[in-house]
């Protein structure tokens, strides 16, 4: 298996509205992708976040669904998304588990 974790910094400028719809666009992707065990996202709340505001959390069943996240068109969307609304930085993180 393979764990997919993002961390998302955004703009000073990007409201908690748009962040929430960030977090909303992530996990309405569950249906719409091949090979995910599970997909978690959420807004940090924990103040230790080097300015990292959101969190995807997606555990595939192994690499080649990985592979087919990125392509695939829904995910491209919530990316395009993200741009808009602010995104400054983004931090990824794979491991095979």
């Amino acid at each position: 298996m393979i764990d997919h974790i993002v961390l998302v910094k955004f703009a000073d400028t990007t409201t908690q509205e748009q962040l929430a719809e960030v977090v909303s666009r992530f996990k309405a992707l569950r249906p719409h992708l091949t090979g995910v065990v599970d997909l978690q996202a959420g807004i940090d709340f924990s103040g230790k976040n080097q300015g990292y505001q959101v969190v995807l959390s997606v555990r595939f069943e192994d690499r080649a669904a990985l592979e087919a996240y990125g392509p695939n068109p829904r995910h491209q969307e919530v990316a395009a998304f993200i741009r808009e609304v602010g995104r400054l930085d983004s931090i990824v993180v794979d491991i095979e588990i």
